[in-house]
């Protein structure tokens, strides 16, 4: 069944209303279950960014039926931000309930402190069918599937309003509403759903007392239709409307009719796509979101679209050679230096204090457990955290089999934060905040 996108969820919040720390802004959107305001935090809080997005859920003020599925959904959001935390999923700050009996139609209400983003996928594709930065895009994408996957969760509603670019570039996944935790093979979740990003085999699902019966591969097929529309501009299914593509659906399920892979869709992508639209959830499920995140980076997806070095820095490439062995004798560099990462010596892994390997270096060849303790410190990362990261070798921990770093959010490697190719270099997101790492033989 599919629940209409209208304002039935919206909330009217008035423009300085206070919450908590929060004074609410401008409508940032409404969906079906709730609405989305900026806000700026207008008290001091430890640990809390001077800007957020307020999500408020309706679960006060509607009739008990509506209520008790409101709030499901609503638990079902707050549960899996509260127990996941990874680099590719939209930040929880805190949870806030609204008391307001003066105000029914917000009294009652959950509000979601969530990380601010700069605007959704959707809204990129209304101004550039095939944006440059798809391939990278699909990638991070692909890579909070597999972290929310491996965490034990099924999204159940991947789409393009549903993922959130951050003002770096970078995506994340949000609105977790119809999101179910596996118990076993299977979750149970909601029986509400996007046509265009279901599989046939959910569209006219059973639908027992827990929900409806859903699998990792779900996410799969989304993940399909979501690739072939950013790289062609285009669906993969036939149809003028929602219906008519649903009804192509159930006869491309019966054999009766194959899919229309654009020509526009460059081919490499051609046999990652037609894998997760595959008719059959048995025959997606030969295909983890791990393994498809393998494949989108093979495909040359998981590296933004970066400017030469030389046009970048504009210095000698002689300059930049021997600046680099400078660097790679002294080990451990800090400092302000245009030329970027060509400080980072052969053999190790370079944290950077600003974007493009630029600022204060943090450079090693082992792991270490916590950076701003030991033999060698990177004392600037307990207040600034690193921006940009070159893994330019490998490690010696247990091996010369070690190429790849993982880094974590706290020093016991708990909380894995992503992991670095051996050879890559990138920036990281905004407010990461990585203080330890180790090498492992792959990502």
């Amino acid at each position: 069944m599919s629940l209409p996108p209208g304002p039935c969820g919206a909330l009217s919040v008035p423009d300085g209303y206070r919450i908590g720390a929060w004074r609410v802004g401008r409508l940032l959107g409404n969906g079906a279950f709730g609405s989305v305001y900026a806000a700026r935090r207008a008290l001091p809080r430890a640990g809390l960014p001077s800007r957020a997005a307020l999500k408020f859920l309706p679960t006060g003020t509607r009739t008990p039926r509506q209520l008790r599925h409101l709030r499901e959904l609503a638990d079902r959001e707050t549960e899996l931000l509260s127990r996941v935390r990874a680099p590719r999923l939209i930040r929880l700050y805190e949870i806030l309930a609204v008391d307001e009996p003066d105000r029914p139609e917000l009294d009652g209400a959950t509000v979601l402190v969530l990380e601010e983003a700069d605007r959704s996928l959707d809204t990129l594709l209304a101004e550039d069918r095939t944006p440059r930065t798809g391939p990278a895009l699909l990638a991070e994408i692909c890579e909070g599937l597999a972290q929310l996957h491996r965490a034990g969760w099924v999204h159940g509603d991947l789409k393009p309003g549903n993922v959130l670019l951050m003002p770096d570039g970078t995506a994340r996944l949000a609105d977790f509403n119809l999101a179910a935790e596996l118990d076993g093979t299977h979750a149970y979740a909601p029986p509400f759903a996007t046509p265009d990003y279901t599989p046939p085999d959910l569209l006219w699902a059973e639908v027992g007392e827990r929900g409806r019966q859903i699998r990792p591969t779900a996410d799969v097929w989304a993940f399909g239709v979501l690739a072939h529309l950013v790289l062609t501009g285009a669906l993969p299914l036939p149809g003028a409307t929602p219906a008519a593509r649903r009804d192509a659906a159930l006869r491309y399920a019966r054999g009766e009719e194959e899919l229309r892979i654009s020509p526009r869709l460059p081919p490499v992508w051609h046999d990652i796509v037609h894998d997760c639209l595959a008719r059959r959830p048995e025959d997606r499920a030969r295909h983890s979101t791990a393994s498809l995140l393998c494949r989108v980076r093979s495909a040359g997806a998981g590296r933004r679209p970066r400017r030469p070095l030389l046009h970048r820095y504009r210095r000698p490439l002689v300059a930049v050679a021997a600046a680099g062995l400078a660097a790679g004798l002294l080990g451990h560099a800090a400092g302000r230096d245009p030329i970027g990462y060509a400080r980072c010596g052969h053999g190790s892994v370079c944290f950077f204090s600003e974007p493009d390997g630029r600022g204060e270096m943090c450079a090693w060849v082992d792991g270490y457990r916590d950076w701003t303790q030991g033999g060698r410190t990177c004392a600037w990362a307990a207040d600034r955290p690193p921006r940009s990261v070159y893994n330019n070798g490998q490690g010696t921990e247990e091996g010369a089999s070690l190429v790849d770093v993982r880094y974590y959010a706290d020093p016991d490697r708990q909380v894995l934060l992503d992991c670095v190719e051996r050879g890559e270099r990138r920036d990281l997101p905004a407010g990461e905040r990585p203080r330890s790492h180790t090498w492992v033989p792959a990502c």
